[in-house]
Protein backbone atom coordinates (compact mmCIF):
# COMPACT_ATOMS: atom_id res chain seq x y z
CA UNK A 1 0.00 0.00 0.00
CA UNK A 2 3.36 2.13 0.64
CA UNK A 3 3.96 2.30 -2.98
CA UNK A 4 0.26 3.28 -4.10
CA UNK A 5 0.27 6.12 -1.87
CA UNK A 6 3.91 6.87 -3.25
CA UNK A 7 2.55 6.99 -6.38
CA UNK A 8 -0.52 8.89 -5.77
CA UNK A 9 1.76 11.36 -3.94
CA UNK A 10 4.15 11.99 -6.58
CA UNK A 11 0.90 12.63 -9.36
CA UNK A 12 -0.06 15.45 -6.52
CA UNK A 13 3.42 16.53 -7.15
CA UNK A 14 3.17 17.01 -10.87
CA UNK A 15 -0.47 18.76 -10.08
CA UNK A 16 1.55 21.27 -8.01
CA UNK A 17 4.36 21.68 -9.56
CA UNK A 18 2.11 22.21 -13.21
CA UNK A 19 -0.13 24.76 -11.26
CA UNK A 20 2.25 27.21 -10.09
CA UNK A 21 2.37 28.18 -13.76
CA UNK A 22 -1.28 28.65 -13.80
CA UNK A 23 -0.98 30.88 -10.56
CA UNK A 24 0.49 33.66 -11.90
CA UNK A 25 2.73 34.06 -8.72
CA UNK A 26 -0.34 33.52 -6.52
CA UNK A 27 -2.31 36.22 -8.16
CA UNK A 28 -5.03 33.66 -9.45
CA UNK A 29 -7.10 32.33 -6.67
CA UNK A 30 -8.75 29.33 -7.99
CA UNK A 31 -5.42 27.70 -9.45
CA UNK A 32 -3.89 29.00 -6.06
CA UNK A 33 -6.03 27.18 -4.15
CA UNK A 34 -6.07 24.15 -6.05
CA UNK A 35 -1.96 24.24 -6.35
CA UNK A 36 -2.22 24.50 -2.31
CA UNK A 37 -4.31 21.99 -1.77
CA UNK A 38 -2.28 19.40 -4.07
CA UNK A 39 0.87 20.33 -2.10
CA UNK A 40 -0.89 19.27 0.96
CA UNK A 41 -2.11 15.97 -0.31
CA UNK A 42 0.78 15.33 -2.08
CA UNK A 43 3.25 15.89 1.20
CA UNK A 44 0.25 14.22 3.44
CA UNK A 45 0.38 10.93 1.28
CA UNK A 46 4.12 11.21 0.89
CA UNK A 47 3.97 11.05 5.18
CA UNK A 48 1.67 7.67 4.84
CA UNK A 49 4.62 5.75 2.34
CA UNK A 50 7.10 7.06 4.82
CA UNK A 51 5.94 5.24 7.39
CA UNK A 52 6.74 1.87 6.11
CA UNK A 53 9.26 2.54 3.14
CA UNK A 54 12.89 4.00 3.87
CA UNK A 55 12.80 7.48 3.44
CA UNK A 56 15.76 7.84 0.95
CA UNK A 57 14.14 5.76 -1.36
CA UNK A 58 10.16 7.33 -1.04
CA UNK A 59 11.98 10.81 -1.04
CA UNK A 60 13.75 9.92 -4.21
CA UNK A 61 10.83 8.02 -6.15
CA UNK A 62 8.88 10.97 -4.71
CA UNK A 63 10.56 13.30 -6.56
CA UNK A 64 11.42 11.30 -9.44
CA UNK A 65 7.83 10.86 -10.28
CA UNK A 66 7.26 14.31 -10.04
CA UNK A 67 10.21 15.70 -11.88
CA UNK A 68 9.73 13.05 -14.92
CA UNK A 69 5.69 13.84 -14.82
CA UNK A 70 6.53 17.94 -14.75
CA UNK A 71 8.65 17.61 -17.55
CA UNK A 72 6.56 15.53 -19.69
CA UNK A 73 3.95 17.99 -18.96
CA UNK A 74 5.85 21.06 -20.13
CA UNK A 75 6.53 19.78 -23.36
CA UNK A 76 3.19 18.27 -23.80
CA UNK A 77 1.26 21.13 -22.28
CA UNK A 78 3.79 24.33 -21.69
CA UNK A 79 5.64 23.84 -25.16
CA UNK A 80 8.85 23.33 -23.54
CA UNK A 81 11.64 21.73 -26.13
CA UNK A 82 11.52 17.94 -26.39
CA UNK A 83 14.89 17.70 -27.70
CA UNK A 84 16.62 14.29 -27.84
CA UNK A 85 18.71 14.65 -24.78
CA UNK A 86 15.96 15.72 -22.46
CA UNK A 87 14.37 12.70 -23.12
CA UNK A 88 17.59 10.89 -22.55
CA UNK A 89 17.58 12.13 -19.11
CA UNK A 90 14.10 11.51 -18.21
CA UNK A 91 14.45 8.10 -19.05
CA UNK A 92 17.33 7.86 -16.96
CA UNK A 93 15.11 9.43 -13.93
CA UNK A 94 12.60 6.67 -14.93
CA UNK A 95 15.58 4.20 -14.87
CA UNK A 96 16.70 5.24 -11.29
CA UNK A 97 13.21 5.22 -9.85
CA UNK A 98 12.64 1.69 -11.21
CA UNK A 99 16.19 0.50 -9.38
CA UNK A 100 15.29 2.44 -6.69
CA UNK A 101 11.39 0.54 -6.34
CA UNK A 102 13.35 -3.12 -7.18
CA UNK A 103 15.95 -2.45 -4.76
CA UNK A 104 13.78 -1.94 -1.55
Amino acid sequence: MAWLYLLVAGLFEIGWAIGLKYTEGFTRLVPSLLTVASMIVSLWLLGLALKTLPVGTGYAVWTGVGTVGTAILGIVLLGEPATLLRLLCIGLIVAGILGLKFAA
